[in-house]
């Protein structure tokens, strides 16, 4: 009860005051009270099932009105994961900008996709990332593959290599992420694809977010892998910490993902953007079909420099 009331931010006897008078209202007894705190009762379990569907109904509404608003406003909020929103290594988002000078767009970085990815994007319209969980409130774009890229501690053994191979990683000790991280997303950044499996080595750290990962990169042995746009910002962020490409891994699958009821004129827009552009990157050869060689080997691609000159290989 106290922990509970201090997430809510209010006083404990408040807290208990509040279920008292619910309990009174509903004519049931939800909670069986005893010295070491409280439990559900049989009446209380089958309640707090249908509330937790009422509460997630409300947020749902919510933050659907404050993007309605947003729209309004003329302005949309994009989510992203550690580096700025990217289609094609960057997201030309000055072109949209001149395109449509009424449309603002404001900017959010966001953790780790959780297993509810509706969930997950509830604050912004539209998000850009490797594929979240599927989810029916969520539709998504595919954009282009991206190969994955190493990040690892300078002074690490494999350092000295201009590119990895997934044999050369497959053994390491890599990031542990949170436990409310989707575990297949997180799994495809620990090579669980190729292995058949979670690696045997992973550090204590329960990484949430890039930052988490960077620190706990930086402070120990471990490896983790990620998209290779991400890896030309990331792998820069912190002293001591090297990107090196990975030449044999299957690729990622970039994908702009957004809410079903969300479709509004100027989130339309941006996804007009976004085709047009990527076609016209396909076209002069700079980004990788998704419907393309799924395997590592793309000597167009971007390679991460890790330290000035030494990545590319």
């Amino acid at each position: 009860m106290t922990r509970a009331a201090r997430r809510l931010g209010i006083a404990q006897p408040a807290l208990s005051q509040a279920i008292a008078q619910l309990e009174t209202d509903l004519g049931l007894k939800l909670l069986d009270r005893h010295p070491r705190g409280v439990s559900l009762t049989a009446a209380g379990e089958a309640f707090y099932a249908k509330a937790r569907v009422a509460v997630a109904a409300s947020d749902t509404a919510e933050s659907a009105a404050r993007s309605l608003a947003r729209g309004q406003q003329g302005a949309i909020d994009f989510g992203f994961l550690g580096a700025p929103p990217s289609l094609a290594g960057r997201l030309e988002m000055d072109a949209f900008a001149v395109t449509h000078p009424d449309i603002a767009v404001h900017y959010r970085e966001l953790p780790f996709p959780g297993r509810d990815t509706a969930s997950w994007i509830a604050e912004v319209d539209i998000a850009v990332c490797h594929r979240p969980p599927d989810h029916g409130a969520v539709w998504r774009r595919p954009l282009r593959s991206e190969r994955r890229v190493a990040l690892l501690p300078a002074d690490h053994a494999l350092a000295q290599h201009r590119a990895l191979s997934v044999a050369d990683l497959m053994d390491e000790m890599f990031v542990g992420f949170a436990d409310r991280v989707d575990p297949g997303w997180a799994g495809f950044w620990s090579l669980d694809d190729h292995r058949g499996g979670p690696p045997e080595r992973i550090t204590a750290d329960r990484a949430g977010n890039p930052q988490e990962v960077l620190a706990v990169l930086a402070g120990g042995t471990a490896v983790s892998l990620i998209p290779e746009a991400a890896a030309l910002v990331l792998g820069n962020v912190m002293e001591g910490i090297i990107a090196r490409p990975l030449r044999d891994a299957a690729r990622g699958e970039i994908s702009l993902v957004g809410h079903v009821d969300r479709r509004n004129a100027l989130v339309e827009c941006l996804l007009d953007f976004a085709d047009e552009f990527v076609a016209r990157s396909r076209r002069a050869g700079s980004v990788h079909d998704i419907s393309g060689d799924p395997s590592g080997a793309d000597p167009g691609s971007v390679v991460p420099p890790g330290e000035a000159g030494e990545a590319g290989g």
